[in-house]
This record gives C-alpha cells, structure tokens and sequence, in this order.
C-alpha cells in the first residue's frame, strides 16, 4: 500500500507557489480565494523544511490549495547555490516589511483579497495536514 501512494504522489501536481504577492492579489480577486502566504528559508530553517514537506507537499493541502488557495512563498534561502534573482529578494523582503517585520521562520498567513489578515501560523503548526486544511476551509466560510 505504501508503495502505491508514493507512486500516486509522484504524478500528483504540485501546488502553484507564486512569488509576486500583486499577482496574487489580482488573481485572488478574479477567482475570489484567499491567499496564503509562507514565509520560510527553505535551506537553512528545519520547521520550515518540516512545514514544507509534512503539510504543504501533502497530498490533502496540495488538492486543496489547488481549488481554493492562491499560494505565495516568500523564501530567504541562505546558500549562495540557492539564491533568488534580485527582483524576487526585493519583493521577497518588501512583503517581510509588511506582514512579517520580526523576521519569523517559518511563518505562514492566510489573507484575504486586499491582504486582510485572517489568520496566522508562528512555527510549525503542530496539527495534521487534514487539521491544517480544516482551519483554513472553516475561515473560507466565514468570509
């Protein structure tokens, strides 16, 4: 059994991580989702590659997200071997000014259209991928 839900993970698509947080805006607008935003340091931060690969690679969030999120990551990997392009550092760092000043990791929002904070997740949320996408769906609707 194990062996074929990995094979299923393989040919699962994965989930659309943006890193312009204006496109986001716009496209959650049009589709009218929520946006959920991850500040991690995807090679240097163990909760944030944690976070990552138990919940936000899952199966569960993956099929979610997918029908009802639009996903922004905001990384600040430290190996030069892993650095972003220029313009995605400034835009990377202006939305840490806005939503994450005290430099957090990893630290996840979720928020609306007009970048309303709706709810926020400090550290490795300690709950199950279902339990995550639950938090998320019952906000949904409430909006």
């Amino acid at each position: 059994m194990k062996v074929l839900a990995i094979f299923f993970m393989m040919f699962l698509p994965g989930a659309n991580w943006m890193g312009d947080f204006d496109a986001a805006k716009t496209e959650a607008s049009h589709e009218h989702k929520l946006i959920l935003i991850n500040f991690s340091g995807s090679d240097w931060c163990g909760p944030c590659i944690r976070l990552r690969s138990e919940i936000l690679e899952s199966a569960t969030f993956v099929n979610y997200a997918s029908n009802h999120l639009v996903l922004v990551r905001a990384d600040f990997p430290r190996q030069k071997k892993n650095q972003l392009p220029k313009d995605q550092v400034k835009r990377n760092e202006a939305l840490a000014d806005k939503y994450n000043s005290d430099g957090k990791f990893p630290y996840t929002l979720l928020v609306d259209e007009h970048g309303k904070i709706l709810r926020t997740w400090d550290g490795f949320p300690n709950e199950t991928p279902d339990q995550f996408v639950s938090d998320i769906s019952n906000i949904q609707m409430d909006q």
